[in-house]
């Protein structure tokens, strides 16, 4: 199994990258070590699935749109169990992620969702090569 999770981890991390080009969303210069980095994996109740999908798309947009500090929210479901998902989250800070974390459309995520998620995991992350820079 723990062949499966690092490749998986290296292609969100590049896929998060890719969509922060994408979007021209470029990382504001703070240095690699203020970043916060972390993967949530999630289960989803199969029943609650495109419920939970409307509500997840909403909540990265808004927050993409809306908050600087939040450089990447990037969300994947497992092919084999699309109930699995799991989240790229990129802040610019610590701060930035406790700021995200009161904000209306956050707080509407959350609570909204509550009762839709199986299982929720966070995982605390040291990115392996810090001094990648996205392109603007």
């Amino acid at each position: 199994m723990q062949t499966k999770v690092l490749p998986l981890l290296i292609l969100m991390l590049a896929a998060g990258l890719l969509t922060l080009l994408a979007n021209g969303r470029a990382a504001a210069q703070v240095p690699s070590s203020g970043q916060l980095v972390r993967l949530a994996k999630l289960e989803i109740h199969p029943a609650e699935l495109e419920r939970y999908r409307a509500a997840l798309k909403e909540e990265i947009e808004n927050s993409l749109r809306l908050e600087p500090g939040v450089l990447t929210l990037y969300a994947v479901a497992e092919k084999a169990n699309p109930t699995r998902i799991t989240i790229l989250e990129i802040y610019a800070s610590h701060e930035a992620y406790q700021a995200h974390l009161l904000t209306p459309h956050f707080r509407k995520y959350k609570n909204g969702t509550q009762a839709m998620v199986k299982s929720l995991e966070l995982v605390e992350t040291d990115p392996l090569v810090p001094a990648v820079q996205v392109k603007q």
